[in-house]
C-alpha cells in the first residue's frame, strides 16, 4: 500500500506505516476542507487506474475532473457545511457506470467512500422497467391482477384489484394492496379449503429455481363481493428468469350461473319445466333407500298418451307442445303432496308417489286418468286425449330404480295392448318382453347375425315407371320364432351397439347383390338404411369403401339412407362423413321426412341427394281437407327440386296415394301397391316380369286395382 505523503501536522497513516484499509474492496479516499485528496486506499488507486502518489496532494476534483460541477461537487459540499453524512447513487456518465457514494465529515475534511454497484443498480433499473411493462399491461387487464415478489409481498396491482378490494371493504375485508403480502390479503373473505389450496399453488411458483421453467397455477374459488357471491378463477404465472409472480383473479360469476341454469336444464325437461327422466331416478332411488322395509313402498306410473303422434301429424307441434304443458299441469295437480311429476319424454310422463301400497297407486292411477276425462282446449281448438297408465309398486327385493321403472313400462305396454286408455298394474308374466329384449341382445352378439335375411323393396319413377332400384329391409329368420320383422330386434341392436356389425354385413351382402344383378342386365340402385351409431363410431366411410371395393359396385349404384333424428343426434359429425361420401360418388338419402321435425337449414346444408317422404304425411294428406297437406307436399318438393334435391314418396298404398305424388311431382315412390319387399332371388323374376309387360309399374298397378274393384 502506497499511502504518500500527508500535510504537516496531520497525525493520520504516514508515509511507510501498515494501511488498515489495504483489504478493504470498496474505493477510500479522505479529502481536507479544501477537497485535496489526502488519503486513498489500493481499491481507490485501482479505480482510477493510477498510483497513490499520483493522486495525493492534489485537489479531488482535479483528480476527477468529469465529476466538477456534479450532483458529487454539491454532496461534499454540503457534507463539509452542515457536517451530516450523505449516501447515494451517481452515474459517471463518462464512464457509464453506476457507484454507490458515502461521504462522512470528520474534523479534517471528510472520508469518501465509493462502491461499484453497477450490476446491481442496473439489474433494479431492468426489474423497475420491467415491472412497469408488466404494470402497463395488468391494468389494461379486465381481471384483478396483482405482481408479487419472491417474498410473496404485492409489488403493485391493477385497478381491477383496487376496484374489488372497495367492494370487499364493504364486508369488513381488507382486501391488501402494495406491500402487503399476497397470501396474508388472501386468507381474508376465503374459505378454510380454498385459501389452503391458493397457498400450495403460489408456494409451489416460489419453490422453483428462477433458471427453471416457468410453471402455473390455476384455481377456482368463491367469495362475497357487496351483496352477492362472486366466481373466480385464479392463474398464476411465475415470470421467466424471475422470482416474480403473477397472479390473475378472473370473475367467471356469469359463466358459473350459466353452468347452474344448464345443470337445472339438464335435470328438467325443456318443454316442461318438469323433472325429466335421470332426475325422477335420482329422486325414486332415493325414496327406496330411504323407505321402512316393512312399510309402504314407493310407486311409478307411466302414462303414455295415446296415438299423441297422430295429433302432432294433424295439428302441428306447436299445439301439441301446448297439450303437452297442459297435461303435465293437470298430472301435477292431481298428486298427492310429497309425489313427483316429471316427463319422461315425447309423450310419456312418470309420478313418482312415495309411501303408497299398490291400491293408493292404483287409486292415484284411476284419479289421474280422469284428468282426461275433459278435453284440452288450445288454439281455439277442442282436442280429446286418452292415456294408458302402468303402474309398479316396490317390493322388498327391488331396490333398483331401473327396475322399477321397467316394471311400470311393462305395465304400460300392457295397458295400450289391451286397448288402450286403461290402466295395468304390472305382475311378473309382464317381463316376458323384457326376457325377449335381453335374448335379442344376447343373440345379436353371438351367432344371430348368420340368421339375417335381406328383403328388397323396389323404388319406382314415377315419370316412366320404371323400376329403378331397391332398398334393402333386413329380417332375422329366428330359428324358432320364424322370420322376424326388424322393429322386433333393431332396437335392440341399436341400443347395444350391435347395429353396427349388422350394418357392416348388411353394407357387404347388399353391395355384392347389386353388382350380381348388374352383371345380369339389372342395374338397380341399391338403398341401404344407416344408423346414428356408426357415425359416432366413425368407422362409416371405411365400411362403405372396403364393401365396395369387394364387391366391385360403382359407388354412385350405392344410396345411403339416413333419418332426420339419425342426423340431428350429431350433426357435425354426420355432415363431416357424408360429405366424404358424397365426394367418391356414394349417394345420401334423407328417410322418414316429416317424422323427425328436423331444422330444414341443418338439413339441406348435409351432402344429400334423396329426400325420402314418409307415408305419415300421405296418410295425413288423404284426410286433410281442400287438400292442405296436398300443398304441403307439393312445396316440400318444390324446395328439393330449386336445390338439386330427388324426392321419394314413401308407402304408397293406394291409387288415391300414387295420384297424390305424382300431382306432387315427386321423382320416386315405394310401397305395397307398386311391389312388396321380396327375397332376393325373386328380384331378378319380378323386375324382367314388369319390363315384359311394358315396364311402367304405376300403369300396372293401378290396372291391378281397378280390375280388383271391378270384380
Amino acid at each position: 500500500m502506497r499511502a504518500g505523503s500527508v500535510r504537516a501536522g496531520d497525525d493520520g497513516l504516514r508515509q511507510g506505516r501498515t494501511d488498515p484499509l489495504s483489504g478493504v474492496p470498496d474505493a477510500v479516499y479522505h479529502l481536507d476542507r479544501d477537497r485535496v485528496l489526502t488519503y486513498v486506499n489500493t481499491a481507490g488507486e485501482a479505480m482510477m487506474g493510477c498510483s497513490a502518489s499520483e493522486m495525493l496532494q492534489r485537489p479531488f476534483f482535479a483528480t476527477f475532473p468529469g465529476l466538477r460541477g456534479t450532483t458529487v461537487e454539491k454532496t461534499f459540499g454540503a457534507v463539509l457545511a452542515d457536517g451530516r453524512p450523505r449516501v447515494f447513487e451517481y452515474l459517471h456518465e463518462r464512464w457509464d457506470h453506476w457507484f454507490e457514494m458515502r461521504a462522512y465529515p470528520d474534523s479534517r475534511g471528510l472520508t469518501v467512500i465509493v462502491r461499484d454497484v453497477d450490476d446491481r443498480v442496473r439489474s433494479d433499473l431492468r426489474r423497475d422497467d420491467e415491472t412497469r411493462q408488466l404494470t402497463a399491461v395488468m391494468e389494461a387487464l379486465p381481471s384483478a391482477t396483482v405482481l408479487i415478489d419472491g417474498d410473496g409481498r404485492i409489488l403493485t396491482a391493477n385497478r381491477a384489484w383496487v376496484a374489488n378490494g372497495e367492494l370487499l371493504r364493504t364486508n369488513g375485508i381488507d382486501a391488501g394492496g402494495v406491500g402487503d403480502h399476497y397470501l396474508t390479503s388472501m386468507a381474508r373473505g376465503l374459505r378454510r379449503s380454498d385459501h389452503a389450496a391458493i397457498v400450495a399453488g403460489v408456494s409451489r411458483l416460489q419453490a422453483e429455481p428462477v433458471d427453471g421453467p416457468a410453471g402455473s397455477f390455476d384455481y377456482d374459488y368463491s367469495a362475497q363481493l357487496g351483496s352477492a357471491a362472486s366466481w373466480f378463477r385464479l392463474q398464476a404465472a411465475r415470470v421467466e428468469g424471475s422470482p416474480r409472480i403473477v397472479v390473475a383473479h378472473t370473475d367467471v360469476t356469469d359463466q358459473v350461473r350459466d353452468e347452474q341454469v344448464l345443470a337445472w336444464k339438464a335435470g328438467h325437461d325443456e318443454l316442461t319445466g318438469l323433472p325429466n327422466r335421470s332426475t325422477l331416478l335420482e329422486l325414486t332411488g332415493a325414496a327406496l333407500a330411504s323407505g321402512p322395509p316393512d312399510g309402504p313402498g314407493t310407486a311409478l306410473l307411466v302414462i303414455d298418451l295415446d296415438g299423441f303422434k297422430t295429433v302432432n301429424d294433424s295439428l302441428g307441434h306447436e299445439i301439441g307442445d301446448s297439450l303437452l304443458n297442459q297435461v303435465g299441469s293437470r298430472l301435477a295437480d292431481q298428486v298427492r303432496p310429497g309425489d313427483a311429476v316429471g316427463r319422461l319424454g315425447a309423450d310419456q310422463f312418470l309420478v313418482l308417489a312415495r309411501d303408497c301400497d299398490s291400491s293408493e297407486a292404483a287409486s292415484l292411477a284411476f284419479r289421474l286418468q280422469t284428468t282426461f276425462r275433459l278435453p284440452f282446449a288450445t288454439s281455439g281448438i277442442s282436442v280429446p286425449l286418452t292415456a294408458s297408465i302402468g303402474v309398479a309398486v316396490s317390493r322388498p327385493d327391488v331396490t333398483d330404480p331401473h327396475q322399477l321403472l321397467s316394471d311400470a313400462d311393462a305395465a304400460m305396454f300392457a295397458a295400450k295392448g289391451s286397448g288402450r286408455d286403461r290402466v295395468h298394474l304390472f305382475s311378473p308374466g309382464l317381463r316376458e318382453a323384457a326376457r325377449w329384449r335381453l335374448e335379442v341382445a344376447t343373440r345379436l352378439r353371438g351367432d344371430a347375425i348368420d340368421q339375417l335375411v335381406v328383403h328388397y323393396q323396389p323404388v319406382v319413377r314415377l315419370d316412366t315407371g320404371e323400376v329403378e332400384g331397391v332398398e334393402a329391409l333386413v329380417r332375422w329368420q329366428h330359428p324358432e320364432r320364424g322370420l322376424l320383422p326388424p322393429d322386433t330386434f333393431l332396437s335392440v341392436a341399436e341400443e347395444t351397439g350391435q347395429v353396427i356389425p349388422i350394418t357392416r354385413w348388411l353394407l357387404r351382402e347388399t353391395t355384392r347383390k347389386a353388382a350380381e344383378w348388374a352383371a345380369q342386365g339389372l342395374p338397380l340402385r341399391m338403398s341401404v338404411n344407416v344408423s346414428a351409431r356408426h357415425f359416432s363410431a366413425e368407422t362409416l366411410v371405411r365400411d362403405v369403401r372396403v364393401a365396395l371395393r369387394d364387391s366391385g359396385l360403382p359407388p354412385d349404384q350405392l344410396i345411403l339412407e339416413l333419418t332426420e333424428t339419425c342426423v340431428a343426434e350429431d350433426p357435425t359429425r354426420a355432415e363431416d362423413q357424408l360429405a366424404v361420401l358424397r365426394s367418391f360418388g356414394v349417394r345420401v338419402a334423407i328417410d322418414d321426412f316429416g317424422t323427425g321435425w328436423s331444422s330444414l337449414a341443418q338439413l339441406f346444408a348435409l351432402p344429400i341427394g334423396t329426400l325420402k317422404i314418409d307415408r305419415s304425411l300421405l296418410n295425413a294428406a288423404e284426410q286433410a281437407v281442400a287438400g292442405e297437406t296436398g300443398a304441403v307436399l307439393s312445396a316440400i318438393v318444390g324446395l328439393t327440386r330449386t336445390l338439386g334435391i330427388r324426392s321419394v314418396a314413401e308407402g304408397v298404398e293406394t291409387p288415391e296415394h300414387l295420384r297424390m305424388v305424382r300431382e306432387a311431382g315427386c321423382d320416386l315412390a315405394q310401397g305395397w301397391l307398386l311391389g312388396h319387399a321380396m327375397p332376393a332371388d325373386e328380384v331378378p323374376g319380378w323386375v324382367r316380369s314388369v319390363q315384359a309387360a311394358g315396364g311402367d309399374l304405376c300403369a300396372l298397378a293401378l290396372a291391378r286395382c281397378a280390375v280388383a274393384q271391378a270384380g
